[in-house]
């Protein structure tokens, strides 16, 4: 019997670790990049076509490289960061693996031009699929230029399951932007399709934050910085007034390195306890120095994860800092009466031979329920109450029973209308029906059977969702214009959500048009909306609750656009109805093809019938 156990070829080998490292184009993006920043480059270009897909190219300025270290770096296993095993626990490098560059010329075309500060000529290196086809010296700048064309031009099936343009891009932009705002001290520039995206000069932590998310992150910024035997802890925190219900704005760098950690992410988030609502996460950007030696980064080729060797210590330490630097910015309500002058000139100071105990004047005999007339059956506040001119006198007579009734009777009366009801669980007729608010949030209304609560938010949010679907469905939305088009300004992130989102905006209702310089113009809203002034606030909830729905939920677009647009545009609890809106709204809650299920998944309509009251009102 002949040996079955063979040695994969090393193109073969090397697109299968390429599964693992290369999963889209933001994953060669972020190899990409960090070999440039460890190579000691200063300024750094990327250059995008395509989402990716067609080119993906970073020129930096560093050391560069010989022409043997040019053809080396693309065998597997081949780095610089690395000598032996002793260093993966004194690692201060990016990468260390070795594994990226064999990957990526493993499933794509690759040139490389590349020259050391000190030579006169570079090399130039050209790929395709682990295969070098051209080698020769070049004139070039000093640093490295790589670009990567059609990536998993060789893997068709991988390729097809690639998403959308704009959805890999903001993929892109994630990986650039927790890069860049690692290194604040690097000049950074994204072009994607010939447009430059981000133009980031090197600055201060603060002002790249800004840059990144936005100017008007400025005024939402806490600095922090702790330092203990453990670790240092330095960055930002959001304010809790500005908290979102996604969280796209958290990061944590460990020795400024991007990690993903839900543990240390707990420790903040417990430090805005009682500070925010249940569904809001609050922004950071926080920076961890710690001893390389008492980490392990060597978990996933990614290098997203760690592992600590005290991990509640550092746990600790993270929510204690947070918590100091809510307090010292007076970000928490607090009530120093050192300082607070609110109390002063409140009391008066005298000598205390001066100060007398109070007397206090009171008749023994007093009775309050004799007012020295003769003694009536009505007792002394009713009679003020009947004398009352804004209370009839008769008030009492509206609970006498004119005909005398036996428990009997009413029991036999109760039953009898119940089997000779028919469609019990209908609706009275709309000129006969009874409906009242309870509390602003319940709408109550009888039924043959009894009465039902409605939850008038939720049967508002059913109500929309289904229609908003169908409007999704038919591209049949009506707009309606607005009297003065309102611009709003995104994030960049942001802004490539809206634009991939346009054409169902539209088919809303929407009236919105690409300004340019990640700005929207909204000309007009779907009719179906209340009117609101602040259509730029209505904009950026829209997509802030459509990021959450596709984090959380998974839904399609359309599902998560109409789900979303139904939450915010739905009247909300504490708003009062007048008659005729709380008879429409349950109308038309009724015509709805799932009027008793909310979007979350509860109720909307609670029934109580008379023989729940019937038992209620007669348990011993």
């Amino acid at each position: 019997m002949s040996d079955i156990i063979k040695l994969l070829p090393d193109a073969v080998a090397n697109q299968i670790a390429a599964g693992e490292v290369v999963q889209r184009p933001a994953s060669a993006v972020k190899e990409l990049l960090e070999n440039a920043i460890d190579a000691g480059a200063d300024k750094i270009q990327l250059i995008i076509k395509d989402a990716g897909k067609a080119l993906i190219q970073v020129i930096d300025n560093g050391c560069g490289m010989s022409a043997t270290d040019a053809r080396m770096c693309f065998e597997r296993h081949a780095t610089s960061k690395i000598n032996k095993a002793e260093d993966l626990f004194a690692i201060r490098t990016m990468g260390f693996r070795g594994e990226a560059m064999a990957s990526i010329a493993a499933i794509s075309q690759v040139e490389l031009k590349t020259r050391k500060h000190e030579d006169e000529l570079g090399s130039l290196l050209q790929i395709e699929a682990s295969t070098v086809t051209h080698q020769e010296h070049c004139a070039t700048a000093a640093g490295t230029s790589i670009a990567v064309k059609n990536l998993f031009y060789n893997i068709p099936a991988r390729r097809n399951f690639l998403k959308s343009n704009p959805v890999e891009l903001r993929h892109i932009i994630d990986e650039f932007q927790r890069v860049s705002l690692a290194h604040p001290e690097i000049y950074f520039t994204l072009h994607h399709d010939g447009q430059e995206v981000y133009h980031l000069p090197a600055v201060q932590l603060k002002q790249r934050i800004v840059h990144l998310l936005g100017n008007n992150y400025n005024e939402r910024l806490v600095p922090l910085d702790e330092e203990t035997s453990i670790i240092q802890v330095k960055g930002f925190i959001g304010k809790p007034s500005f908290a979102k219900k996604t969280r796209g704005d958290q990061f944590f760098f460990v020795n400024n390195r991007f990690i993903k950690d839900g543990y240390l992410n707990h420790a903040v988030t417990i430090a805005y306890e009682q500070l925010l609502p249940e569904d809001c996460f609050p922004l950071y950007v926080l920076f961890i120095e710690i001893d390389p030696a008492k980490i392990d980064i060597n978990v996933h080729p990614t290098k997203t994860e760690i592992k600590y060797q005290d991990e509640k210590a550092i746990y600790a330490i993270i929510r204690s800092a947070v918590k100091r630097s809510l307090g010292r910015y007076n970000i928490t309500p607090t009530l120093d009466f050192n300082q607070e002058t609110a109390f002063e000139g409140m009391l008066t100071q005298k000598p205390l031979e001066e100060i007398s105990a109070p007397s206090v004047n009171f008749n023994p005999s007093f009775n309050p329920f004799h007012d020295g007339k003769a003694a009536t059956k009505e007792l002394p506040f009713l009679r003020n109450m009947s004398e009352s001119k804004s209370i009839p006198s008769n008030w009492n007579t509206l609970y006498e029973i004119s005909e005398k009734r036996t428990f009997e009777q009413n029991s036999f009366e109760l039953n009898h209308e119940k089997n000779i009801a028919t469609g019990d669980d209908k609706l009275e007729n709309l000129s006969s029906r009874q409906v009242f608010q309870l509390h602003q949030r319940y709408i109550i209304t009888q039924i043959k059977s009894g009465f039902m609560l409605v939850d008038q938010q939720a049967a508002h949010e059913r109500i929309l969702y289904e229609r908003f679907l169908v409007q999704l469905e038919q591209n049949k939305g009506l707009s309606q214009q607005s009297l003065f088009p309102q611009t709003v300004t995104l994030n960049t992130t942001d802004f490539a959500l809206a634009n991939e989102l346009l054409p169902y905006f539209q088919a809303l209702g929407f009236d919105i048009r690409d300004f340019g310089k990640n700005t929207l113009v909204i000309e007009g809203v779907p009719a179906d909306l209340p009117e609101n002034n602040d259509l730029a606030t209505m904009l950026e909830e829209l997509i802030e609750g459509f990021k959450n729905n596709h984090t959380v939920l998974k839904l399609d677009k359309r599902d998560n656009l109409a789900r979303t647009l139904a939450k915010n545009s739905a009247i909300k609890a504490g708003t009062t109805l007048e008659t005729e809106e709380m008879n429409n709204l349950i109308d038309q809650l009724f015509a709805c093809s799932m009027p008793n299920a909310s979007l979350n998944g509860k109720q909307i309509i609670v029934k109580i019938t008379l023989e729940e009251l019937f038992e209620r009102f007669n348990k011993h």
